[in-house]
């Protein structure tokens, strides 16, 4: 178990925790120079039965609230001391709102200096503390006088502490390793350690981790838990990693970064949240309001834009949207605090809702739903109300991954739910609930059967199009995923761009199917970069120059041949050969541009048709140009190459 010892500065917490433990916390010169404490101070109580109680006593100055607010994180009972000649003071009411707000429900009060004061002052002050507790989540907590000059109450608060920690269940090994960073130090022989209390999992010796946000991929050498040499480290663990790894040192690594298991780094630097201003503030929060948001032991510039109305009132309650000015690494439901931009005082404190907060439609009914349904704290119960909100479709890893969901607790839900699950390309896999996706094939049969009466002689519907017609409306990557899965079970036929009902087939009339199969040899083979265009090809064949004309649109209108300029038609797949072309020019190019001569000479079809060619591109966005060169725009390279759009959710 580990203890936080909290209150007002010189109230005696470091003395108490030397009294408990024999370990003298103030650590730095500066600290035994003015008799306060400036950073964390930690001591270890070793236990009869081998357990160890662990101690964290954190600075009561008001200058160094930031550094308690790094110890408060990760404690499971907090030792709040208050001097019986001095009574509750403004750090003792600051901190005792700081660990409300950050959810720790467990502790008790140490009343110190009672050899200062006589009776009737200790009446009093522990009618002081009570009223201080009422209505914070450490109302009715146990209040001890203790004196660590005389000694009395230490036997008496050593036994409680016990007790407590006897009552303290084992926090669950569940979900994958994380732990906030409080110190980061050289050590000889050794290297780089970080030290800070195990959130979530379990880390061993040998385990693959990296320091977030930066992305700093390391290696666990070696581990201390609980100040004792061990193998693994435990979630309720004061642990010290031994890191190594390219670009590992002391200064690469700073207080408030986590390390933590590869899959859950994602950095953020947007957080929807829910969060409480302290009824003791003198005004609202409004848009854009600058606070400093605490977060483990991460201290980070901020701005709150609140999502329920336009400001938020002190005492009360709602969703906001945290903009930081730097990333960083969190997970849903974790806890925070936010100060004042000066630093001055607390004044607020909340949970994380969602990592991945829009920077548009915040207050929109869809995004309410959304935040309403991420508040669950069990993940089972989020994940079916997520999937009951629009869009009616969740990426499961990044669902898992931000919440830190265990992954037989992911399993269990999933199976419960009955969800379809739909694989979205680089292992990722978005989940529709069974009844939401009985609804959306019904739709798209629906919406294309309509396309099909409206639109007898095309050959199917586009994409986009069809996804924006569809309810419910999914998200593009679930979209492509989703209609892989109706074309796998046969529902619908998928070519190139266009999707179709499978007894939808277009056919050219037979006179026009006739000219068709006279047309096509002659626009491929070694003509294809310099094909005829539709005089030539009237004259060749004893046709009309209408007749090809008109056939030939219709066979564009099929995706089958591309008009790259006026009566001048082009095979599809020789247009998406020529990207390629252009493409392999650019990257061969010592500047790594186009230009219309070195395209002409690699097709050898004349610098006129080349420049049409490359106009033709510009317009579809498969090329940029400026002035006379051009760069190859890669998100619109495969326009032209006959790939079902379904392909693209598995890629």
């Amino acid at each position: 178990m580990i203890v936080g010892a909290a209150g007002h500065i010189d109230h005696g917490k470091s003395a108490l925790v030397r009294a408990l433990t024999g370990v003298d916390t103030d650590r730095l010169k500066e600290e035994k120079a003015r008799g306060i404490s400036i950073d964390l101070g930690f001591a270890y109580l070793p236990r009869p039965d081998g357990a160890t109680l662990g101690f964290v006593d954190v600075p009561g100055h008001e200058r160094f609230v930031r550094n308690m607010l790094a110890g408060a994180s990760g404690i499971d009972f907090v030792l709040l001391v208050v001097a019986a000649d001095d009574g509750p003071m403004p750090q003792t009411r600051e901190h005792l709102a700081i660990v409300d707000m950050l959810g720790v429900s467990r502790g008790a009060v140490a009343l110190t200096k009672v050899d200062l004061v006589d009776d009737d002052r200790r009446f009093e002050a522990e009618i002081e503390i009570a009223a201080l507790l009422s209505g914070t989540r450490l109302d009715g907590a146990p209040v001890l006088p203790v004196s660590t000059v005389t000694g009395e109450g230490i036997a008496p608060l050593l036994a409680l502490l016990d007790a407590a920690r006897a009552q303290t269940p084992a926090r669950p090994a569940a979900g994958r390793f994380r732990m906030s960073i409080d110190r980061s130090f050289t050590l000889a022989g050794a290297g780089t350690v970080v030290t800070g209390a195990v959130r979530d999992g379990v880390v061993r010796v040998g385990d693959a981790v990296i320091v977030s946000p930066q992305g700093l991929e390391a290696r666990v050498r070696a581990i201390h838990a609980q100040n004792q040499p061990a193998e693994e480290g435990r979630p309720g663990e004061r642990c010290a990693l031994n890191l190594a790894g390219p670009g590992v040192t002391k200064d690469a690594i700073s207080r408030g970064d986590v390390v933590q298991a590869p899959e859950l780094h994602a950095p953020t630097d947007r957080l929807d949240v829910e969060l409480t201003l302290l009824a003791t503030e003198p005004r609202p929060l409004v848009a854009w309001s600058p606070v400093r948001l605490h977060h483990g032991a991460a201290e980070i510039a901020a701005r709150v834009v609140p999502i329920d109305g336009d400001a938020i009132p002190p005492g009360a309650t709602a969703r906001a949207q945290l903009v930081l000015d730097r990333p960083l690494a969190a997970v849903a439901l974790d806890h925070f605090v936010l100060r004042d931009v000066g630093g001055a005082r607390t004044i607020a404190g909340g949970r994380i809702l969602d990592l991945r907060g829009p920077s548009r439609r915040r207050r929109s009914p869809e995004r309410t739903a959304q935040l309403e349904a991420l508040a669950h704290e069990d993940h089972g119960e989020a994940l079916a109300a997520l999937l009951a909100a629009p869009p009616q479709a969740v990426d499961l890893d990044a669902f898992a991954r931000d919440r830190n969901a265990p992954d037989a607790e992911m399993a269990a839900a999933v199976a419960r739910l009955g969800l379809v699950r739909l694989p979205a390309g680089k292992g990722r896999t978005v989940a529709v609930a069974g009844e939401a996706w009985r609804a959306f094939a019904a739709s798209v049969a629906e919406r294309l059967a309509a396309f099909h009466a409206e639109n007898p002689d095309l050959q199917g519907m586009g994409a986009e199009r069809l996804r924006l017609a569809a309810e419910p409306r999914l998200p593009a990557p679930a979209f492509l995923a989703a209609l892989a899965a109706l074309q796998r079970a046969g529902e619908v036929a998928v070519e190139g761009a266009w999707t179709r009902l499978p007894g939808h087939v277009v056919r050219l009339a037979p006179v026009d199917e006739e000219l068709w199969e006279a047309i096509a040899p002659r626009l491929a083979g070694d003509l294809r970069f310099r094909p005829p265009r539709v005089r030539d090809l009237g004259a060749e064949l004893g046709e009309s120059e209408a007749d090809v004309r008109r056939v030939l649109k219709l066979v564009g209108r099929l995706g089958r041949v591309d008009e790259i300029a006026h009566d001048h038609f082009f095979l599809r797949e020789t247009t998406a050969e020529m990207v390629n072309v252009a493409e392999t020019a650019a990257i061969e190019d010592p500047a790594g541009v186009l230009t219309a001569a070195g395209f002409r000479d690699r097709l050898d079809n004349g610098r006129k048709v080349a420049i049409q060619i490359l106009e033709f591109f510009d317009r579809h966005g498969v090329t940029i140009r400026r002035g006379d060169e051009r760069r190859v725009n890669r998100r619109r390279r495969d326009l032209f190459r006959r790939k079902d759009v379904t392909e693209q959710s598995e890629a």
